[in-house]
C-alpha cells in the first residue's frame, strides 16, 4: 500500500500512526507541524491504516461529501490541491469553517450531498470523490456526484450499513449498496474498516 505525497507513518509518544502536516483539529497528538491521523474518527484514515489501495498520491484535486466538523478532510487537505467539503448541517459547518481558515486550499459548502446540481457551478472536475455520508440511498448519492469525477479518477467511499437501513444484516446492506454503485462505477477493492468502525464496508472504485 503506498501512502500519499504529505502522509507519514511517526511516532507521537509510545504510539505509531499516519500524520499529516497542518495545524491540529480535534486535539490530536502532534510532533511538530505534524498531527497524528486517527482511524478511529476517519474512515480514510482507516481505510488507510487498513492497508487499502485508494489510488491517492497527494496534490489532488478532491471533493469531499459528508465533511461533518472537518476532522478527515483537515487532513486531506493537508495533502491535497482544492478540496472541496460538502456538508449539510449547519453545526458542524460552523466548525468546518474553522478548519478551513488555515487551509487556503479548503473551502466548505453548505450544500446537501444529495443536489449536486446544487454546487455543480462551484466545483471543478476532480481527481478523488471521497464519501462519508450518514443517509439512505449512499450508492444515489454516489452516482449523483459522479458528474465531478474525472474519468481516471477514484471514488473513495465508506457504506454506514446502519445509516442505510437500522433493522438490516450489514452484509446485505453492503451487497445492494454495491450492486447500485455498478450502474456507473467499477468496484477495484472493498473492505471492513473493522476493528476501527464497526458495520462500514470501505469501497475504492473508478467511474465507467
Amino acid at each position: 500500500m503506498t501512502l500519499p505525497d504529505g502522509v507519514e507513518r511517526r511516532s507521537f509518544g509510545e504510539k505509531e500512526g499516519l500524520a499529516t502536516r497542518g495545524e491540529p483539529v480535534y486535539g490530536e497528538p502532534t510532533d511538530g507541524a505534524w498531527r497524528r491521523w486517527d482511524p478511529r474518527r476517519s474512515k480514510l484514515g482507516a481505510m488507510l491504516e487498513n492497508g487499502m489501495e485508494t489510488g491517492l498520491s497527494g496534490g489532488e484535486t478532491v471533493l469531499y461529501l459528508g465533511a461533518a466538523a472537518g476532522t478527515t478532510v483537515g487532513h486531506v487537505a493537508d495533502f491535497a490541491s482544492p478540496t472541496y467539503a460538502v456538508e449539510f448541517a449547519a453545526r458542524p459547518a460552523r466548525d468546518l469553517l474553522s478548519v478551513a481558515e488555515s487551509r487556503r486550499n479548503l473551502f466548505p459548502l453548505l450544500k446537501d450531498a444529495r443536489k449536486p446540481e446544487t454546487y455543480a457551478h462551484v466545483v471543478e472536475p476532480v481527481d478523488a470523490l471521497i464519501q462519508d455520508v450518514a443517509t439512505r440511498g449512499q450508492a444515489k448519492v454516489a452516482l449523483a456526484n459522479r458528474r465531478f469525477l474525472r474519468e481516471d479518477g477514484r471514488l473513495l467511499m465508506a457504506i454506514k450499513a446502519r445509516s442505510e437501513d437500522v433493522t438490516a444484516d450489514p452484509d446485505a446492506v453492503f451487497e445492494t449498496v454495491l450492486g447500485s454503485l455498478e450502474d456507473g462505477y467499477e468496484i477495484l477493492e472493498t473492505g471492513p474498516l473493522a476493528p476501527f468502525h464497526e458495520d462500514h464496508l470501505a469501497v475504492v472504485a473508478r467511474p465507467r
